[in-house]
């Protein structure tokens, strides 16, 4: 059998860089070659923060030049990662790419989510076969959009030997819920923020991209009064199909929430009561949509939140392990899926779970960009 190489990359709604990755996958042989991240810099970070949160005006040309600048640095991230690599884009099938998330509006009256990075200078400026626009057909078919990751856990990670969950906490999170008897569906479904809303206050009172180890949250306090404010919102008692985004979770929730309150907290304790928020919240769904789990894998950059991860596990009570156990990095799942799901388009293979979307059927997902 002849090798089959593979790119997938994401760059997530935590807005810090492109994680792309160069997978074999050969039947149902799935191996890293290699990795490669491509940071943001600030000023793009800005760029990006800007149009996701400014709802009412956004100037087209704006939009234009940005999804043009990030379709090229997108093929830029795939061309340094095949010279690290050694591997020439003449042996790679194709491209899967997620694209940078600027809105998800999967509830509105017609529902629609936006991902942007031009797929056809992707193409064109590495000669390989993109395959892009991955949340859209599933919307088409009456589903959320989101989220697409639960298909790759269930052929990756699910076991007949004890149920599991794979929790990715990015700047939202979301769990698959994987049941040990495999004629029992998958679920999966966003539980809410991640990392975004104490990636908003650290960098508010810290100048700081991120809480690095969760440093900072472990200085302070659970406010109790402030955190079961927080739980109030009406999303963490919504049963799935759901997903959402930072354009709901944004800066402008927490500040709304918060009020004339802020000052009656210290930031620090703030920051530690976003982090029980996210904690509980992911912890909730489990005990609620999933309270037969033997077994928690994490995955994404909240994996390194030292913080969260007590967190959870003093809410959970329950076994956390890293995917790295089970073979993939935790930073890698998500560039991995997409290379795993532009495979399944390019074979005209379905994607999505309609049981986790709430789609009204399985659909083939993605358009293809042929180089």
């Amino acid at each position: 059998m002849s090798r089959e190489y593979y790119i997938g990359m994401m760059s997530g709604t935590s807005i810090d860089g492109i994680d792309a990755g160069l997978y074999e996958l050969s039947g149902d042989r799935l191996q890293l070659i290699d990795f490669y991240y491509q940071p943001f810099s600030q000023q793009l970070k800005q760029k990006i923060h800007d149009l996701c949160s400014n709802h009412q005006s956004v100037a087209l040309s704006d939009y234009g030049e940005l999804d043009a600048q990030l379709g090229l640095l997108y093929a830029e991230a795939c061309l340094k990662l095949l010279s690290q690599a050694k591997v020439s884009s003449k042996e790679v099938t194709a491209i899967g790419n997620h694209g940078q998330t600027l809105f998800h509006s999967p509830d509105s009256e017609f529902p629609f989510t936006l991902q942007i990075g031009d797929a056809n200078i992707i193409s064109q400026k590495t000669g390989i076969t993109v395959i892009s626009d991955f949340r859209r057909r599933d919307m088409a078919a009456g589903g959320q959009g989101a989220p697409l990751v639960p298909a790759f856990h269930q052929a990756i990670f699910q076991s007949d030997k004890e149920n599991r969950v794979i929790i990715n906490i990015g700047g939202i999170a979301n769990l698959s819920i994987l049941p040990k008897d495999m004629q029992q569906p998958v679920l999966g479904f966003d539980t809410g923020p991640g990392n975004t809303l104490m990636d908003y206050w650290i960098f508010k009172h810290k100048d700081c991209s991120y809480d690095l180890d969760g440093e900072w949250a472990a200085t302070g306090k659970v406010q109790a009064k402030l955190l079961q404010q927080l739980k109030k919102d009406y999303y963490f008692t919504a049963l799935p199909p759901k997903s959402t985004g930072t354009e709901y979770f944004s800066a402008d929730w927490l500040t709304t929430k918060l009020a004339n309150q802020a000052n009656d907290y210290l930031p620090e304790d703030i920051q530690r009561t976003l982090c029980q928020l996210t904690a509980e919240t992911i912890a909730e769904a489990i005990h609620k949509f999933a309270p037969q789990t033997d077994q928690v894998f994490l995955c994404g950059g909240g994996t390194h939140n030292k913080s969260l991860v007590i967190a959870l596990e003093k809410r959970l009570k329950l076994p956390i392990a890293s995917t790295e156990t089970q073979g993939v990095p935790p930073d890698q799942v998500e560039a991995m899926a997409f290379a795993w799901l532009a495979k399944r388009t390019l074979e005209g293979l379905t994607g999505n779970l309609p049981e986790v979307t709430g789609a009204k059927q399985a659909v083939i997902l993605g358009g293809i960009y042929q180089a």
